[in-house]
């Protein structure tokens, strides 16, 4: 396949800046669009004709596109409600999957993720850029090599101050607000999970086994929407009570008994940041100091690299990195995400030209998806334990790890 065409399905801001990407790739045709919301279709319409001269097929009727023969593939970005039953309709079409993350509803949404690709094998990507960033890779890198030692426990949070977004959420058309009014639960789980996935390879040799969640109160939107007061955008939300916990906290044991600590804070004025950090007997790395430790001796990198006694150590782990983080220009760090949306994108695009393996599969995604579910459950049931499905049905004894890219060497 020397090109691929692509449908894109759901054009708000996320899908814009990566529709933005793939036109720049010389092997991706962007041939339709789809939106429920008319005026987006024309904006995808647009910035394709823009960037790539031709005019795509536009449809507020994802199952027309899908339908249409045009496409190869398609990239779903539309609310979370959605991704599922738009990518099992793909699925069952032969079309292509590049789905983007969000929680899931109930168990049974992510068994027919499941069931729908083994039925078809229709090519599916979990479109979890955290697992391609540079940071979570070179952490990665390093624990490859052994030199954490045996992993015990890994943590992460997506720690993201949303409260303009979800009261926005009227006005700018964004499914956050109704589920942040009606859900308590971890419902964004896949930016920590999934590169804490990677590292100590569930569903590959490993998989999660069982999970209990616990949510404090909701105050931080409330009291947001109360200093608001007559500048709110959306008055209706004056006096309305928010289901979602500020912060909610998720413990996970892991078969080879590892454990992972999930946090999601959105609610409650802060900074980003994802916290990602792997414990192991011999050392640690910790993303929010930047910086790795080993027993006995110290050691750090930084991205600003102004400390000269450390300079060569930072540089004998930066050589762990993929090629293409060595070789990323400048436009491709600046075209999402600091990079990772373009790594992201390009890794999608030659494994589905390749017909290779999908660095995320299906049961990462029906695996990390379904703790949103779980966790709701849990919460409800004031923390209890909940099972964690084998959506591998066994299989995850016997599947090898598959590398997000080629790593390098110390020994090198």
């Amino acid at each position: 396949m020397d090109k691929v065409k692509m449908g894109i399905i759901g054009f708000g801001c996320r899908s814009y800046g990566m529709t933005s990407i793939l036109l720049g790739f010389d092997d991706v045709e962007i041939v339709a669009i789809c939106d429920k919301y008319e005026d987006r279709v024309e904006n995808g319409k647009k910035l394709t004709q823009e960037k790539k001269g031709n005019i795509p097929f536009g449809t507020t009727d994802y199952k027309e596109l899908i339908d249409s023969g045009l496409c190869d593939a398609v990239y779903i970005a539309t609310d979370w409600e959605m991704h599922s039953p738009i990518a099992c309709y793909a699925m069952e079409k032969g079309v292509g999957v590049a789905m983007e993350v969000g929680g899931a509803y109930t168990v049974e949404e992510c068994w027919n993720l499941v069931d729908t690709y083994e039925k078809t094998k229709t090519p599916f990507m979990f479109m979890e850029n955290c697992c391609y960033n540079r940071d979570e890779l070179l952490a990665t890198a390093i624990a490859r090599q052994g030199l954490f030692g045996k992993v015990v426990h890994l943590s992460g949070a997506y720690a993201h101050d949303l409260r303009q977004e979800v009261t926005c959420g009227k006005e700018n058309r964004h499914y956050r607000l109704r589920n942040y009014l009606t859900r308590n639960c971890e419902n964004y789980p896949t930016h920590e999970l999934g590169p804490m996935a990677k590292v100590i390879n569930i569903n590959r040799g490993n998989r999660m086994l069982y999970m209990v969640s616990i949510a404090s109160g909701s105050f931080g939107m409330e009291q947001y929407v109360e200093n608001k007061g007559e500048d709110l955008v959306n008055k209706d939300l004056i006096g309305v009570d928010f289901a979602q916990g500020d912060v909610i906290t998720t413990l996970i044991k892991c078969a080879n008994g590892e454990t992972m600590s999930l946090r999601l804070d959105t609610s409650l004025p802060r900074s980003y940041n994802r916290e990602f950090c792997i414990r192991g007997t011999k050392g640690m790395y910790e993303q929010i100091s930047n910086s790795v430790y080993f027993d006995g001796q110290p050691e750090y990198w930084s991205s600003v690299e102004y400390i000269d006694k450390y300079k060569d150590t930072a540089e004998k782990y930066k050589s762990l990195l993929p090629n293409e983080w060595k070789i990323i220009t400048k436009e491709a760090l600046e075209a999402g995400h600091g990079g990772m949306d373009f790594v992201e994108l390009r890794d999608f695009v030659d494994r589905f030209k390749a017909g290779k393996e999908m660095l995320c599969d299906v049961y990462d995604a029906a695996s990390w998806m379904v703790i949103t579910a779980l966790s709701e459950k849990s919460i409800k049931e004031n923390g209890s334990s909940q099972q964690i499905p084998d959506f591998t049905r066994g299989k995850w004894q016997q599947r090898e790890p598959v590398d997000v890219l080629t790593f390098g060497s110390l020994e090198e």
